[in-house]
C-alpha cells in the first residue's frame, strides 16, 4: 500500500534518511521553506481518447486530477489543458521532491474506471522547485513547462531547480531590446483576479507585464524591470502598460465586467513630473477605472514628493493600493499619511498562515490595522482552501493567488468572469468546519 505522500514530506522532513537529505537542510524542520510547481500530463492521452472517445476521456482527465487532489490534500491541483492539471504545493525541505514524485507517478499510473472502461495512464511529470523567499511565479511556471518538455522526450520525471536571480544577460543590451519592445508593441500583460470573499466576486484585477524576447524567450520581470529602472525606460515602459490597460478595461465594460485594473508603479516614478503628468492625462481622457500598486518603502525615497503626486492620482479618481506589505521595513507614520484604500499583505506572510504561529497574529494584527486606517486588505498568495477559510475567519477583505486563478491573458480573463470561476471555489472555502483552521487565528 502507497505511503500517502503528505505523510512522506512530512517523514523527510523529520528523518535525513528518508529523503538522504542533510542535517543542515533539515535546520527548522516543519517550517515550510519551499515552493514546488509540478505539472502532470497523461502521455498516452491520445490512444486513450481514441479507445474512449471524448467524454469519457475528458471524466479520464477530471479522475486524474482528483486522484492528484486525494493524495496532495495541502496542494493546489487543477486542470491546465486537454490532458494536463498543474499541482502547486509547499515543504520543508527541498529534498522532498524528488520522492514526492516516484510515489506521485505510481499513484497516477491507474487503474481508471471510466464508463465501462478501465484504463491506465503513463503519467508524465515535470516540476520546478524555489526557495519559498522567491518572488517570480513567471520563471518558476517557465522552469516547469521546461521540465515537463525534457520530461516527455526522456521518458522519466524531471526536476528543475529554480536557483538565485543570477545575471544571465548583457544589461546594455536587454536595455535597447526592451527599449525597442516598447516602441514595437513587443510585450504583453496578463491579469489576475482579487476577489471579495463576504461579496463573493470579483471586486478588481492587476495587471502584470510579461515580456517574451525573441531569442531569449520569456523574461521575467524580476530580472527586466531592474534593467528598465537602472537604464531610465521604466516611465516609457509603464506609460506603455498603462495605455494596454486603459484599452483592456474598456473592451471589459464592453463586455459587462466594469472593474478597476490596477498597475505597479515603480518607486522612482512617484517623483517624476512628466510620468505623473502624462499618466494622468491619460486616465482622464479615457475616463478608465484605473489604481495603481505602489510599495510602502518606494515612498522613503522622497515623501513629501510621493505622497503629494499620489493625492494627485486620488484627486482624478485613481485608486492606490499599498504592495507587498511586511516584506521591507514598515512604517506607520509613512502608512498613515499615503492616501490609500488598499492594503496587500505580502504572500510570504500568506503561504505559511495554517502552518505558522506566528503568522496568523502577524496577518491578524496587519487586517486590523488596515481596517483602523479605513484601508481594505488584500492577501496575496492564497493557495489552498484551507488559507481562504482562514483568512476569511480573520476579516480580510479580499484574496488573490492560484487558488482563484493564476495570471491569465485578456480573452481568458473575460471567460473567466462570464462563467464567475472563482464562486465554487470560495463558496467551498467559507463552508469549512472550524476545526480545519489554525487556533492562533481566532479571538
Amino acid at each position: 500500500m502507497l505511503t500517502p505522500v503528505n505523510d512522506r514530506i512530512s517523514r523527510i522532513a523529520t528523518d535525513p534518511k528518508a529523503g538522504d537529505a542533510s542535517e543542515t537542510d533539515l535546520d527548522g524542520a516543519g517550517t515550510v521553506r519551499w515552493q514546488f510547481l509540478i505539472l502532470a500530463a497523461i502521455g498516452n492521452f491520445t490512444l486513450l481518447r481514441r479507445r474512449l472517445g471524448r467524454d469519457a476521456a475528458a471524466r479520464l482527465v477530471d479522475l486524474f486530477a482528483e486522484r492528484a487532489a486525494a493524495r496532495l490534500s495541502d496542494a493546489v491541483v487543477r486542470p491546465t489543458g486537454a490532458a494536463e492539471i498543474e499541482i502547486l504545493l509547499h515543504a520543508p525541505v527541498r529534498e522532498a521532491l524528488e520522492p514526492l514524485l516516484a510515489e506521485l507517478g505510481a499513484v497516477l499510473a491507474g487503474p481508471y474506471a471510466v464508463e465501462d472502461h478501465s484504463c491506465r495512464i503513463e503519467p508524465v511529470l515535470g516540476a520546478a522547485s524555489a526557495a519559498l523567499s522567491h518572488d517570480d511565479e513567471v520563471r518558476l511556471l517557465e522552469e516547469a513547462e521546461h521540465a515537463l518538455a525534457d520530461a516527455q522526450r526522456e521518458g522519466r520525471a524531471v526536476v528543475r531547480d529554480m536557483a538565485d536571480r543570477i545575471e544571465r544577460f548583457d544589461k546594455r543590451v536587454l536595455a535597447r531590446d526592451l527599449t525597442l519592445a516598447v516602441e514595437q508593441d513587443g510585450l504583453f500583460v496578463e491579469y489576475q483576479p482579487k476577489v471579495h470573499v463576504r461579496q463573493q466576486r470579483v471586486a478588481s484585477i492587476e495587471a502584470l507585464l510579461r515580456w517574451r524576447h525573441p531569442i531569449h524567450g520569456l523574461i521575467s520581470p524580476v530580472e527586466f524591470i531592474a534593467v528598465a529602472e537602472d537604464s531610465r525606460i521604466i516611465a516609457p515602459l509603464t506609460l506603455w502598460i498603462l495605455r494596454r490597460v486603459i484599452a483592456d478595461q474598456r473592451r471589459l465594460v464592453e463586455a459587462g465586467h466594469a472593474l478597476r485594473i490596477f498597475i505597479n508603479i515603480s518607486g522612482m516614478l512617484l517623483a517624476d513630473r512628466d510620468f505623473v503628468r502624462e499618466a494622468c492625462a491619460l486616465v482622464t481622457e479615457s475616463g478608465a477605472q484605473i489604481g495603481f500598486e505602489i510599495t510602502e518603502t518606494s515612498v522613503i525615497r522622497d515623501p513629501d514628493t510621493a505622497i503629494t503626486n499620489l493625492q494627485t492620482f486620488v484627486d482624478i479618481g485613481i485608486a492606490v493600493s499599498i504592495d507587498d506589505y511586511g516584506a521591507g521595513l514598515s512604517s506607520l507614520s509613512y502608512l498613515k499619511q499615503l492616501p490609500a484604500c488598499e492594503l496587500k499583505i505580502d504572500k510570504l506572510f500568506i503561504t505559511q498562515l495554517t502552518s505558522s504561529h506566528r503568522d496568523p497574529l502577524i496577518v491578524r494584527s496587519t487586517i486590523d490595522l488596515a481596517h483602523a486606517l479605513e484601508m481594505e486588505v488584500v492577501a496575496e498568495g492564497v493557495e489552498s482552501p484551507a488559507t481562504l477559510a482562514l483568512l476569511s475567519v480573520m476579516g480580510c477583505d479580499m484574496v488573490q493567488g492560484y487558488l482563484i486563478s493564476r495570471p491569465i491573458g485578456w480573452e481568458a480573463l473575460r471567460r473567466f468572469l462570464d462563467e464567475q470561476a472563482h464562486r465554487p471555489v470560495v463558496a467551498q472555502a467559507r463552508t469549512m468546519p472550524f476545526g480545519h483552521l489554525s487556533v492562533h487565528a481566532r479571538g
